[in-house]
């Protein structure tokens, strides 16, 4: 499952953009003097908003190009399309114009486009991941100074499956920015009484000591939440450090109790899919992923029970909601790269 891309330089100073996923937008063409956000041009936003920002670091792009992309990664599911459309546009343009650039700091323009081209206030982990993946490995990410670490992932027997609610999330359109508002407002009253800059220094004792200053019942609930998520990873690092499948599993069902019930950004389908597949014979753990309100959910599953998980909750789910899931079995592969 990814985004793949082929791209020929031009001798001209247009951009020609075509998605084999969006046929019927056709062959979208762009001055490559004039890359700005045009709602009217759809998915190439993205790959645009690379390109301005790769131009105003000082990165040398004088000739247009003609760039097909194709991908299988569910869009508005949740599950990073376009995130990996940003870090395959980012890579296109080094090897086509032999830019030096560390991969950091393309992941950091991915971010950039995300924030301040499409405008939506998201974070850095899912061009992150795409732009810094390593086959079989975990990655351990501290966003605040994006110090990471590449953990082994041996799944033994068990692979992940990705189940698809069929619900598109449109996450500039989602509550994902008001939660991020509601932390942030939490920190401002936390501040009051302690010396910190995010939720993520502080512990769950920390957080029920000062609970008294957050003054508004569901702020402290989303502060609740996103500090025990953090206790949760630093545990799933040593859990899976160590091998120990049957504690990550654990955790992953934690994560999901809690952004069911302090976060609230889960809702029916999400719900249904999870609760279903912990009910499951072979099942370690499942959890929404992403940010909510719809889009995907994972679990960890014994290989040889896959079939009959995903009968059982497809047809539980179908019954619920009224419409069918999708599954996927992912594999945890490398980053964004070029294809011999």
């Amino acid at each position: 499952m990814g985004t793949y891309g082929a791209a020929r330089k031009r001798d001209d100073q247009v951009l020609r953009f075509y998605s084999a996923n969006f046929e019927d937008k056709g062959i979208i063409e762009v001055p490559l003097a004039d890359l700005k956000f045009e709602k009217e041009h759809n998915w190439t936003n993205y790959p645009k908003g690379v390109l301005h920002f790769l131009q105003e670091a000082g990165h040398v792009i004088d000739k247009g190009f003609d760039f097909y992309v194709y991908g299988n990664i569910p869009n508005g599911a949740g599950l990073s399309s376009s995130a990996s459309l940003e870090l395959l546009t980012g890579v296109v343009a080094e090897h086509l114009f032999d830019l030096k650039l560390e991969r950091l700091d393309l992941v950091k323009i991915g971010k950039q486009t995300e924030n301040n081209f499409i405008g939506v206030n998201s974070g850095i982990m899912d061009q992150f991941a795409i732009g810094m993946g390593a086959d079989q490995r975990a990655i351990y990410l501290d966003t605040n100074t994006l110090e990471y670490d590449l953990v082994p992932l041996d799944l033994k027997d068990n692979v992940v499956v990705i189940m698809n609610t069929n619900k598109r999330r449109e996450l500039a359109d989602s509550k994902y920015n008001e939660r991020r508002a509601e932390c942030e407002k939490a920190v401002e009253e936390l501040q009051v009484a302690l010396d910190i800059q995010t939720l993520g220094e502080l512990d769950e004792w920390a957080v029920d000591q000062y609970s008294y200053l957050i003054k508004d019942e569901n702020r402290l609930k989303r502060a609740r939440h996103a500090v025990l998520e953090n206790q949760r990873t630093l545990k799933a690092q040593a859990a899976l450090q160590a091998g120990d499948l049957e504690t990550f599993g654990r955790l992953m069902n934690a994560s999901h109790v809690s952004l069911e019930h302090d976060y609230e950004v889960t809702g029916l389908e999400l719900d249904t899919l999870v609760h279903t597949a912990w009910a499951q014979e072979g099942v370690l753990g499942a959890r929404m992923t992403g940010a909510g309100f719809g889009g995907c959910a994972i679990a960890l599953v014994q290989k040889d029970t896959v079939e009959a998980f995903k009968e059982a909750v497809g047809k539980h789910y179908e019954e619920v909601v009224g419409y069918a899931p999708s599954f996927y079995i992912a594999e945890v592969a490398g980053g964004t790269r070029v294809l011999d």
